[in-house]
């Protein structure tokens, strides 16, 4: 099964070769909610604490700094702990 990809605190030339600062943000509260991915979602935490469950795997946790990419066909679980803001970009 495809694994999360984390890039802790990626440098700002990175960030700007794909972009980040021109995809849309997405905020959401402190809660837990269920997730699939359809297509493969990349994403940069500008706030928050999450830790994510895949199902049948084992909790990965990421936040403020962090470039995730999540793998197309992925359920899992989202635990915010600290809101979240983030870019993020599908395909």
């Amino acid at each position: 099964m495809p694994k999360i990809k984390i890039e802790h605190n990626p440098q700002d030339r990175r960030l700007k070769e794909i972009g980040v600062s021109d995809w849309p943000t997405w905020k959401k509260e402190v809660s837990e909610f269920p997730w699939t991915y359809d297509e493969p979602e990349t994403c940069y935490f500008l706030e928050g604490d999450v830790v994510v469950t895949p199902q049948g795997g084992e909790p990965v946790e990421m936040g403020a700094g962090d470039l995730v990419t999540f793998p197309a066909g992925m359920s899992c679980t989202w635990k915010i702990r600290r809101n979240v803001k983030k870019h993020f970009k599908f395909g």
